[in-house]
C-alpha cells in the first residue's frame, strides 16, 4: 500500500513543508505520486509567485535539495535534515533501485536532443534492460503549444511508461506535471528533475562530491553558467537568509493563504 505523505516526518521551511528522509528511506517509501525537490531558488520564487505556490501545494512529496537549507534549518530551527536529496541524486538512485522491477518503465522529458538520448542509453545499459522506454526533448515554448502537448501525451502513453521524469527547469517542469498528470493514467510516479538528464548524459558536469558536501555546488554551477545563474544566486536568492531569520524569531508570515 502506498505511503501517506502526511505521515512522513517533515520540516517547515518558510511556506513549504519538506519531508525529512534519508536516501534509503526515500527509495523505500516512494512508490507513486508527485515528487518535487525544493532548493533556495524555489523557496524564493514561492514567496512571490502564487501560481507556483499553488502548484507546489499539490506535490505529494518534497525532498530537500540544498545543503544550505540543511544548515540553516539545523542552526535556525533546530530541525536538521537527514540528507540532501536533489533530483540529480534521487533519480539515478531510483532507477538503480528498480532496475530489476519490470513494472518500472521510465519516460524522460527534457534535456537536449542529444543529452536525452544519451541519458536513456546510459540508464538502459546500467540497468541491463530497457528501463527507459521513451524520451523526448521538447522545443522551447512547448508548454503553450496544444499540438506539442498532444504529441507528448501520445509518446508517453505509447511508451508504456509508469514513471515520468521531467527536466525542463523550474517552475515550468512543476507546472507541467501538475497540469497534465491526470491525463496520464498509466504513470504512477512524476518527478521534477531539473538538469539531471544533462548530468547523466555528461553534457553538463556536476560538481565533485566534496564541493556538494560543503554546500558550494551552487558556486560551481554559477561558474559554468554565469550569465544565467549569477543574478539568481547572488541577488534573487539572498533574501532566503532574512526570511529564515524571521521564521526563527516568529516574525515570518506566509505571503499567500494556505
Amino acid at each position: 500500500m502506498p505511503i501517506d505523505p502526511t505521515s512522513l516526518p517533515s520540516v517547515q521551511v518558510l511556506n513549504v513543508k519538506i519531508h525529512n528522509l534519508s536516501l534509503p528511506e526515500w527509495l523505500e517509501v516512494y512508490e507513486e505520486g508527485v515528487l518535487f525537490t525544493p532548493n533556495i531558488d524555489h523557496l524564493m520564487k514561492l514567496q512571490k509567485d502564487e501560481d507556483f505556490f499553488r502548484t507546489y501545494q499539490q506535490a505529494d512529496f518534497k525532498s530537500c535539495d540544498s545543503r544550505i537549507i540543511m544548515a540553516v534549518s539545523s542552526f535556525f530551527f533546530g530541525e536538521g535534515f537527514k540528507a540532501q536529496i536533489a533530483g540529480s541524486d534521487f533519480f539515478p538512485a531510483f532507477c538503480d533501485y528498480h532496475k530489476e522491477n519490470q513494472d518500472v518503465k521510465v519516460f524522460l522529458l527534457g534535456g537536449t536532443a542529444s543529452s536525452v538520448q544519451a541519458a536513456a542509453k546510459k540508464l538502459n545499459q546500467s540497468s541491463g534492460r530497457k528501463l527507459v522506454t521513451g524520451f523526448y526533448s521538447p522545443p522551447f515554448g512547448f508548454e503553450h503549444n496544444p499540438s506539442e502537448t498532444a504529441k507528448i501525451y501520445d509518446m508517453i502513453l505509447t511508451s508504456g511508461a509508469t514513471v515520468l521524469a521531467v527536466g525542463v527547469g523550474a517552475p515550468k517542469q512543476e507546472h507541467w506535471i501538475i497540469q497534465h498528470k491526470d491525463r496520464l493514467p498509466s504513470v504512477k510516479c512524476f518527478m521534477a528533475i531539473g538538469k539531471t538528464i544533462d548530468f547523466i548524459a555528461g553534457e553538463t558536469q556536476r560538481a565533485p562530491a566534496w564541493i556538494s558536501k560543503i554546500g558550494m555546488e551552487w558556486f560551481y554551477r554559477m561558474l559554468q553558467e554565469p550569465g544565467r545563474l549569477a543574478k539568481r544566486y547572488l541577488v534573487d536568492d539572498m533574501p532566503f537568509f532574512y526570511y529564515a531569520f524571521l521564521q526563527k524569531i516568529g516574525r515570518y508570515t506566509f505571503p499567500f493563504s494556505k
